[in-house]
């Protein structure tokens, strides 16, 4: 019994992580009918701001204390700005003009910005990856064979909080209010007064944020980050939205937890070298 509530308790922490990258995709998707190809790399890109903000704070002593708790929100915060910053060029640039396009474009467009993205952190990082600063204790709390690291605590609880703050904004607010009524009827909302340009550069900002966060707390828990660290888990997190009902942020949720559990227990009954083809499992 043991053993499976361990699986669950791991199997929740990485679906956390599914879940909060898989909003973005829904997001996108539920406003432009478009996949986010490039969204991996944006996550990617959160990643390394925030590898690149913890060692700052290291080489300057500042990750002495037991849970550097300033630092850490440094870090997420900073690599919400950058993916941000990314996601409105994209928009602008990569998107916006193929907006009525046949279909196939914006999706090889998202396509070139994911390898451009990819091959910009390869140049940056010298193609190594980078072994993300030690910022919580190695200790883990133990209940007999069930044992959590606390930065699986940290992730868990953190996926949930931006969960529930982005139902409320896209329940609660004005601005996703905009956002549901795009994604019923793009015209009929312009018609009724919505900027409709500014309600999808609002939902690629809210779903960079997500994956940028995603990435620096990601980082936290695997230690190591690479230039195409991006890609499995936005396959994965795809794949967690096509679960869900791509277009439901609920279903994004339940899609990216039933992943992570799926994952876990496929690790435990057959070898980690098959948990990854549990999400081209289900994709299929």
């Amino acid at each position: 019994m043991q053993q499976w509530i361990q699986l669950l308790i791991d199997g929740l922490t990485i679906g956390g992580v599914y879940a909060v990258i898989a909003l973005g995709y829904t997001l996108v998707y539920g406003v432009l009918r478009m996949i986010n190809f490039a969204h991996g790399e944006i996550f990617m890109m959160g990643a390394f701001t925030g590898y690149y903000t913890l060692n700052g704070f290291e080489k300057h002593g500042s990750l002495n204390d037991s849970v550097p708790v300033a630092t850490i929100a440094i870090a997420i915060v900073l690599g919400m700005i950058v993916a941000v910053a990314l996601a409105v060029v994209m928009e602008r640039i990569a998107y916006r003009p193929l907006r009525h396009a046949p279909r196939l474009a914006p999706l090889i467009s998202a396509i070139g910005v994911s390898i451009l993205l990819r091959n910009v952190m390869l140049r940056v990082s010298n193609a190594q990856g980078k072994v993300y600063p030690e910022v919580f204790p190695r200790t883990r709390i133990e209940f007999g064979e069930i044992h959590v690291l606390y930065v699986q605590i940290f992730l868990v609880a953190l996926s949930l909080l931006f969960m529930a703050a982005l139902y409320l904004f896209i329940e609660r607010t004005k601005a996703g209010t905009a956002i549901r009524a795009v994604a019923e009827d793009r015209d009929t909302a312009a018609l009724m007064g919505i900027n409709v340009d500014r309600t999808i550069v609002t939902t690629f900002v809210v779903g960079a944020a997500l994956a940028g966060a995603s990435g620096v707390v990601y980082g936290m828990y695997v230690t190591t980050v690479t230039s195409g660290m991006g890609f499995i888990p936005g396959i994965k997190a795809f794949t967690a939205a096509v679960l869900g009902g791509i277009g439901s942020v609920p279903g994004a949720m339940a899609g990216g937890y039933l992943l992570g559990i799926s994952e876990a227990i496929t690790t435990k009954l057959f070898g980690a070298q098959y948990k990854d083809v549990v999400a081209f499992v289900l994709l299929v």
